[in-house]
């Protein structure tokens, strides 16, 4: 029976896909639907979702960089903003018990903090699928906005870790210790397992068996173990890529977690007052946050996005909302009552979210005036100095096309990521590398001043953004020439739509780079394969650069 609601969950998860809604909203609305019908949760399914949360918490670990959570813009924002909303969303509960709510009319005022606790958290599984489809995950705003969501999930996991009121055994000590003794053990096994199966398998080993059956086994809650588990590894220089590979795994089981949601139990109907008051208190609390990101010194455009990617209601206030209702401080209904409410408020983000940039445009200047000087030095809007060509993304396909141009034209070309570490990197090669956000609107305003700028190469790996790219081109300088890569044919085709000059296919590049060095250097015989796809927009652009002294 479990497969079959698993394929329900399935299909209305595509249908919240297919809205650009994170599926998750679906698997809530099956597991909702299932049990109107008189289906009720298994106990597959809630092996599932335990699975789930513990490859969530281990992620979690995983990307906790205590250096970058220390700084005030990310504690500061999330301690505040966990408070502040802990307190007015308690408010609200009481208020709407004291006009007559029956729900809400039995809440005492501990019960009423923990449904305003459960409601300060931000999502994570939004907010990373929102930064992937806008490709910010490396942006600030995103950096900070995660940040934020990591302290958040501390918050929730102390929380969890105490819920239940049981006293660990006395082995509880050593068990932590040996954890964090095992760190070079880890890291060596880490480095041994490759990049196939046996990688992914050492991440649920480490996070199921080693992390939270570990720490299960001596009274401590075993999701505090998943995340220290993660922690431990976090060091690693392939924490990223075990994050990464297991992501699809800990979203898989995470289904098993909504539907039991759903499946306890359909929200009474008094339970939608709750929701609608807390999509009301939505936009108030996007504004806290925007307010205390600009009191931090940040951007109003860094402010205002980290702010709207942390707008919705969390799947971790979800889990807080399940485990106290397990330790008998909550009923069930307020259980979906939040689900609805976490579901809904994905709904009203996904709109706020798209329009981000338009919005931004609209207020710029009103907003402008709650900025604080002097902004944050990694904040700053970099400047190109006197560059002829600008390079967008510096990974190996940004540093050889950077490579090439100042080999032929001298010093011209400048190139622009993100990442401090990777712009660390060129610089200590040599390559003159600013940080900026290919996407960021004040970023091109300053390109706008440039009235010698020749040529502009889009070098990232995200499709969507190569794109959004050239029309902040096309419309802050409708002069200048672009050049840009695709991984499929069809986006090459769509560049060259868009007004792309030159277009090419990365891996087509890359398989006549191969013949060309294989043939040199077998036959010595020079290699000029023959482009079929070279249109004759591009070999205009091709000779101009031969004949003039730009890039």
């Amino acid at each position: 029976m479990e497969l079959a609601l698993v394929v329900v969950a399935f299909g209305f998860g595509i249908a919240a896909s297919r809205a650009r809604l994170p599926a998750l909203v679906g698997y809530l609305a099956a597991g909702f639907v299932l049990h109107a019908l008189g289906f009720e949760t298994t106990e597959a399914i809630e092996n599932m979702s335990e699975l789930g949360v513990y490859l969530l918490l281990f992620g979690i670990g995983l990307k906790l960089k205590v250096g970058f959570l220390a700084r005030p813009e990310v504690w500061g924002t999330a301690t505040i903003g966990v408070a502040a909303t802990a307190a007015i969303a308690a408010g609200v509960m009481l208020a709407l018990g004291v006009v007559g709510l029956p729900m809400a009319a039995s809440l005492d005022v501990g019960q009423a903090a923990l449904v305003g606790f459960a409601f300060s958290f931000s999502s994570t599984v939004f907010a990373v699928k929102i930064l992937e489809e806008m490709n910010e995950s490396g942006s600030l705003s995103g950096r900070i906005a995660v940040g934020v969501l990591i302290v958040q999930d501390l918050f929730a996991v102390a929380f969890l870790t105490f819920a239940a009121g049981e006293q660990p055994s006395i082995w509880a000590l050593p068990m932590i210790l040996l954890l964090l003794t095992m760190r070079p053990v880890f890291g060596w096994l880490v480095s041994l397992s490759g990049h196939g199966e046996l990688f992914v398998l050492l991440g649920f080993t480490l996070a199921v068996g080693i992390g939270a059956g570990g720490f299960g086994l001596v009274g401590l809650k075993p999701e505090l173990g998943a995340l220290a588990a993660g922690i431990v590894v976090s060091s690693h220089p392939r924490a990223g890529e075990m994050t990464d590979r297991l992501l699809d795994f800990k979203d898989l089981f995470l289904i098993g977690f909504f539907l039991s949601i759903g499946l306890a139990g359909t929200p009474p109907l008094g339970s939608y007052v709750v929701v609608v008051s807390m999509l009301v208190l939505m936009p108030v609390r996007s504004a806290l946050f925007f307010v205390l990101f600009t009191r931090f010194r940040l951007r109003t455009r860094t402010a205002l996005h980290s702010s709207l990617t942390l707008s919705t209601y969390s799947e971790f206030g979800l889990i807080v909302a399940a485990a106290s209702q397990a330790n008998g401080y909550l009923d069930q209904a307020w259980v979906s009552a939040i689900a609805v409410a976490v579901a809904s408020s994905f709904v009203l983000a996904a709109a706020a979210n798209t329009s981000r940039y338009r919005l931004y445009g609209a207020l710029s200047n009103r907003m402008a005036r709650l900025e604080r000087l002097p902004r944050l030095p990694d904040d700053a809007i970099a400047d190109s100095g006197r560059a002829r060509v600008v390079v967008f993304g510096m990974g190996r396909v940004g540093a050889g096309a950077y490579d090439t141009i100042t080999a032929r034209r001298g010093m011209v070309a400048v190139g622009v990521d993100r990442s401090a570490e990777v712009i660390a990197m060129h610089e200590s090669l040599g390559r003159i590398v600013v940080r900026g956000d290919a996407l960021d609107r004040d970023f091109w305003e300053r390109l706008r001043l440039r009235n010698d700028l020749e040529l502009i190469v889009l070098a990232m790996d995200n499709h969507p953004s190569n794109l959004l790219c050239v029309e902040r081109a096309r419309e802050f300088l409708p002069g200048v020439r672009i050049a840009a890569i695709a991984r499929y044919p069809d986006q090459v085709l769509e560049l060259r739509d868009s007004g792309v000059d030159v277009a090419r296919n990365l891996y087509e590049e890359a398989g006549q780079g191969l013949a060309e060095d294989a043939v040199t250097a077998i036959w010595n015989q020079p290699f000029k394969p023959k482009d079929s796809h070279c249109s004759d927009q591009e070999e205009e652009l091709d000779e101009s650069q031969e004949t003039s002294d730009g890039p």
